[in-house]
């Protein structure tokens, strides 16, 4: 099954083919439980502090990067961060709030800007651009919030003893790590193994088309003022969303501490309902293709029985 716009309707054009609303769907949900199931890998990780400065792994950045290099970016970016929020914050008893606004938007623009600077899944250049690219915008909105909060008076700032200037040097050091880390060796290193292996294999179980190098996504054309007008606007809203939790004391917090109290054999809970969610959401897919192609089958086979009993000459319609 192809996209649903006729390939004839797209020659002479450069944007790629629309998507249904089924298959919309289908790569939003696909990203959000994949990355969800990431991230609850990641709660398992060891973190390492040396002094001031903490060694962790933020996110695997190479799922959400291999979904918006291979699927439409837009939803693909919708998707992932929502499953950091669904399968982990809220299932795992770690909710920030009205605060969780400010990663979901931080970590949408990183996704979308990289998977809009990806025209080819197969060059492994450009999935190492989007993997640094979706670090870069995620962390460096995320540092500029933390040091605006501390510079408005919101919040306390963590730096070293007696040097206040150091919070430029933590943040700096901060990003930086999570750029090797997050980034580039959980980010853009598997992405670049993985997407030019799965290019035209994954697509055609979901009934997608795979990218098209010919059809890049809008960003990368036009609309490009329109679309970094409206990242400064989330960027703000993002910020707006940070400063609000923490001057609402921490509105809509909700921290059970489940993992506390039943220690790391909980997170099979979020693992469990991301897996139900993903094979159903495959089901249904596959079932709904199923149906698609055995009624154009029966279409088929109906016009082509009445075109035999036409009497020749004559019109079958």
């Amino acid at each position: 099954m192809s996209t649903s716009t006729p390939p004839s309707r797209n020659l002479g054009t450069r944007r790629p083919p629309e998507l249904s609303s089924g298959q919309k769907l289908m790569v939003f949900v696909l990203s959000m439980t994949l990355f969800g199931l990431a991230n609850i890998v990641t709660e398992v990780l060891p973190e390492i502090s040396i002094g001031p400065v903490e060694l962790s792994v933020s996110y695997l950045a190479f799922v959400p990067v291999v979904m918006v290099a291979l699927f439409n970016p837009l939803y693909a970016a919708l998707g992932a961060p929502l499953g950091e929020i669904v399968f982990v914050d809220l299932l795992m008893g770690d909710f920030s709030g009205i605060g969780e606004l400010e990663g979901y938007l931080q970590m949408f623009l990183g996704l979308y800007i990289g998977g809009c600077l990806v025209r080819d899944p197969r060059r492994r250049p450009q999935l190492l651009l989007a993997a640094l690219t979706t670090v870069t915008v995620d962390k460096m909105l995320s540092a500029v919030v933390d040091i605006g909060k501390v510079w408005v008076g919101v919040d306390d700032a963590e730096y070293v003893e007696g040097l206040p200037q150091s919070i430029l040097l933590l943040e700096g050091i901060g990003f930086t790590t999570d750029l090797l880390i997050s980034g580039l060796l959980f980010g853009a290193l598997p992405a670049m193994a993985l997407a030019p292996r799965l290019y035209g294999r994954i697509e055609p179980l979901l009934g997608l088309a795979p990218r098209d190098p010919r059809h890049p996504v809008p960003l990368a054309q036009r609309g490009t003022a329109a679309f970094a007008l409206l990242a400064i606007v989330l960027s703000f809203v993002s910020m707006i969303a940070a400063f609000t939790s923490e001057i609402v004391d921490n509105f809509g917090v909700w921290e059970p501490g489940f993992v506390d109290e039943y220690g790391q054999r909980f997170l099979w809970i979020g693992v469990s309902a991301a897996l139900i969610v993903l094979v159903a959401s495959v089901a249904a897919t596959r079932f709904v293709l199923r149906s698609r192609r055995e009624r154009t089958a029966q279409d088929a086979g109906a016009d082509t029985e009445a075109a035999e009993k036409a009497p020749e000459g004559s019109d079958p319609r």
